[in-house]
Parts: C-alpha cells; sequence; structure tokens
C-alpha cells in the first residue's frame, strides 16, 4: 500500500524541485503570485482581528486569533501563491547548487514588493470597507492598538520574535509538503501558524496589513478617540504611526524571518535530509 505523506528526503527533494520552478517563474507572474499571498495573509490577519478585538483576556485573545489566522497560509498554500516567508526555503536549491543566488534573491525581492502590494491593498480596502466602525469604532481603536505594540517593538525583540515565527512558518510548509491530501495539508498548516499566533510572534508579511492598517485608522478621529477610551493610547502616540517607526520594525521583522527560515529551518534542513 502507497504511503499516506511523503519521507523528510522526499520533502526535501520536493522543495528543491519547487524552488528551482519558482526561480523560473515570469516577473508577472511573479508579482501576481506575490500580490495573492500578501493578500491572503491580510485576510487571515483581518479576519483574527474581527473575532478577537472584544476579547479583554489577552490568552482568550491570542487563542481566538491562533484559530483564524492560519486560513491566510492554507489559502496560499493551496492555491500556489508566492510567500516570502515560505520562500526562504529556496536556499534548499541553492545549497543543492541547482539556482543561483542572483535568480533566488531576484524572487525574494520581488515577492517581498509584491506581498506588500497585495497586504497594503487589502488593508486600504478593509479601511474603507466600514469595518472598523464594529463595536463603536472598537474595532478600530484594537487595530491601533496592534499597530503601536508592532511599530514599538525593540530591534533585538523584533529580530528574535522573527526568527521564531519563520521557524513556524516554514515548518508549517515542509509539513504541508508531506501530506498528499488537502486534509492533511490544512491540518499541518493550521497547528504551527496557530502556534506562532498565540504566541505573539512576528510576520513580516502579517505586519505588511497591521502596520499600513493601524495607520490608516489612526487618521480617523473617532477610532482615536476610542483607543484612548478603551486603551489609554494618547493622540500622540497615535500620530507616531505615521513616522519612521513602522518601517524600521518591518525592517527588523524581515531579518529574524530570513535568519529563521534560511538557516535555522532551510540549511539546517538540507543538512540533515540530503542523500549522502
Amino acid at each position: 500500500m502507497d504511503k499516506q505523506f511523503y519521507s523528510p528526503a522526499e520533502v526535501l527533494e520536493n522543495n528543491i524541485n519547487g524552488g528551482i520552478a519558482k526561480s523560473k517563474l515570469g516577473i508577472a507572474k511573479m508579482i501576481m503570485l506575490g500580490i495573492f499571498a500578501g493578500a491572503f495573509i491580510a485576510f487571515g490577519g483581518a479576519a483574527s482581528s474581527v473575532a478577537a478585538h472584544g476579547i479583554t483576556n489577552v490568552g482568550l485573545a491570542r487563542f481566538v486569533t491562533g484559530m483564524v489566522f492560519p486560513v491566510g497560509l492554507m489559502m496560499v498554500v493551496l492555491t500556489g501563491s508566492e510567500l516570502f516567508t515560505g520562500n526562504n526555503l529556496m536556499i534548499m536549491a541553492f545549497l543543492d547548487r541547482k539556482i543561483s543566488a542572483k535568480k533566488m534573491l531576484c524572487n525574494l525581492i520581488t515577492v517581498y514588493i509584491s506581498n506588500l502590494v497585495g497586504a497594503v491593498l487589502i488593508s486600504v480596502l478593509v479601511f474603507y470597507s466600514g469595518q472598523f466602525d464594529y463595536s463603536q469604532g472598537g474595532l478600530g481603536a484594537y487595530t491601533i492598538k496592534v499597530a503601536i505594540a508592532k511599530s514599538t517593538i525593540p530591534p533585538q525583540t523584533a529580530v528574535i520574535s522573527g526568527i521564531l515565527c519563520n521557524i513556524l512558518v516554514c515548518l508549517a510548509i515542509l509539513m504541508a509538503g508531506a501530506a498528499k491530501d488537502v486534509c492533511g495539508k490544512l491540518l499541518a498548516i493550521f497547528f504551527p501558524i496557530s502556534a506562532f499566533v498565540i504566541c505573539g510572534f512576528e510576520h513580516c508579511v502579517a505586519n505588511m496589513f497591521y502596520l499600513p492598517a493601524g495607520m490608516l485608522a489612526a487618521v480617523n478621529p473617532d477610532y482615536v478617540s476610542k483607543a484612548e477610551e478603551l486603551y489609554g493610547i494618547t493622540a500622540e502616540q497615535c500620530s507616531r504611526l505615521c513616522s519612521g517607526m513602522p518601517v524600521r520594525s518591518l525592517i527588523f521583522v524581515t531579518a529574524g524571518n530570513i535568519i529563521g527560515g534560511m538557516l535555522c529551518i532551510g540549511t539546517v534542513y538540507y543538512y540533515a535530509h540530503r542523500k549522502r
């Protein structure tokens, strides 16, 4: 009887072949699939914010968020979209000398920018959809709170949190690659992604939604007033969201994601399971 899953060595080989295919994508297709992935992760972020914004207990709020957010990566994997954090696993194909550093970097940079476009687009559409008016502006206030929290993370914390996050994201992708059926892939994605969200680790593409969404909410005086009422956030704190703080935070989280995905998982997994 055929195995119901691929072995680690087979997963490695499939990922190497996947990295080769990614390196050969045309630029237009790469951009489109990158925009899709950014949008899908943003949908997961938007849905999880709606689900958790009225919960005051931190542990329970994170648990609820962790139950909803994984839908983003599920959509990415099952639609064949291009996600920057997952594409860090292209390092396997590079280490196997199947793709050049230039092709890998071209894909990662293009996909990163495309993910940003997709995530920002959804944040703008969500803002103008009126969704932030939920709970008398409570969702808008919550969105501001999340953005401020993410933009004020100390650099070393952002890097380490980013490392831990992409260890779990890349493990989710490898585990999904081990499954041969859709149900197996969905379960393999759900638990690691749920774990990173519940733990509060930082994902650069998710932050491409949360930060712009918070910045948009912070220009609405009703949401700012509600944020002060619910969370004690001042108008001055809201105005800082439009400074360079969110960009600096995103850079440090991205660096952590690269270390976690390329070094901690991609490189280690390659040398652990490559055929001698």
